[in-house]
């Protein structure tokens, strides 16, 4: 089935919008989120239908998404919620957020293994330094305590860039019928953040952006071929001369990178707008350490003369906010 050629960008501008609606509502209601993942397991039988069986990819991006989503919401309930019941108070630990940095880790070494299989190797070669320059789990990624339990990963423009470019760059060579669609879940997750004013949203617009779109291509696999087929869009010299960009791109950024970490500016130039201006009013007031986690001020003692409780460790007690 054929399509008018007008129809391809008017759907992309119009899937953009309708995945960054999305993403906000999956801000604002942290608990529906993480049920409409969980609801979204049941849609498996059309998985096994609709993809290969030796299709390790697709399925590993599937499973690797899906869970995840799930994990995160169970942390953003634990966030918001503050239960003190021994699970909730586990979910609200530092591994919770290095699970988190690993999981976007392995999303990107999966598609980066699949670059060197089509031999994009200078592709893989940026993918390989997105790996290396993503901010660690414990200092940049922080679950929002104030209002709705965000998911905040301080990023860098520059990282952020590379990702898009990378990631458009390896479906323009994977999936070449799906460029197209994929280039809207991009610009969503970049849009996003900047329409919020809060450009720790990116990982956020990222991840649910992803999930959805996987969901509807292993579920209507013929959906994005039909309205937005971008397979006439491929050549094998702008796979290459954009892999190879991207590689190039990406070696200077891993130096500066290197650099912020080395000379400690890095939880101060990784942070930007409001987050930077809270996370140097809180260090300097001595109410958040330097993973950006609260300090439990000791009190000043009790009536009775009994000596303060000291404060607890961030990492067992306190839960991460933003900032």
């Amino acid at each position: 089935m054929t399509v008018p050629v007008w129809i391809t960008p008017i759907s992309m501008v119009v899937y953009t919008v309708l995945l960054m609606l999305l993403t906000e509502f999956m801000r604002r209601h942290y608990r529906t989120s993480m049920w409409v993942w969980v609801v979204s397991l049941v849609t498996i039988p059309l998985w096994i239908i609709n993809i290969p069986g030796d299709d390790w990819f697709r399925w590993a991006k599937n499973l690797s998404v899906i869970l995840p989503l799930i994990f995160a919401g169970l942390g953003r309930i634990a966030a918001v919620e503050q239960k003190d019941t021994p699970f909730w108070r586990l979910m609200r630990k530092r591994w919770v957020r290095w699970t988190l940095y690993g999981i976007v880790f392995c999303n990107i070494a999966e598609a980066t293994l699949r670059d060197m299989q089509m031999g994009n190797m200078m592709n893989a070669l940026a993918g390989f330094i997105l790996c290396v320059t993503m901010p660690f789990g414990d200092k940049y990624w922080k679950y929002d305590t104030s209002s709705h339990g965000e998911i905040l990963s301080y990023t860098v423009p520059m990282w952020n860039f590379l990702y898009t470019t990378w990631n458009a760059c390896f479906v323009y060579a994977e999936g070449h019928e799906f460029f197209a669609s994929t280039c809207c879940i991009l610009a969503a997750a970049e849009l996003y953040p900047i329409i919020m004013r809060r450009p720790e949203l990116y990982i956020t617009g990222r991840i649910y952006t992803l999930g959805a779109h996987l969901l509807l291509r292993s579920c209507f696999p013929l959906l994005f071929p039909t309205i937005m087929n971008s397979a006439a869009w491929f050549s094998p010299d702008v796979m290459y001369w954009w892999g190879m960009a991207n590689g190039i791109i990406g070696i200077p950024f891993v130096f500066w990178y290197c650099y912020q970490l080395s000379s400690g500016k890095a939880p101060v130039t990784f942070r930007r707008g409001k987050a930077r201006t809270a996370y140097i009013e809180g260090r300097a007031n001595g109410t958040i350490d330097e993973y950006g986690d609260p300090v439990a001020l000791p009190a000043s003692g009790s009536s009775d003369g009994s000596a303060a409780k000291p404060p607890a460790r961030p990492d067992e007690d306190a839960a991460p906010v933003a900032g």
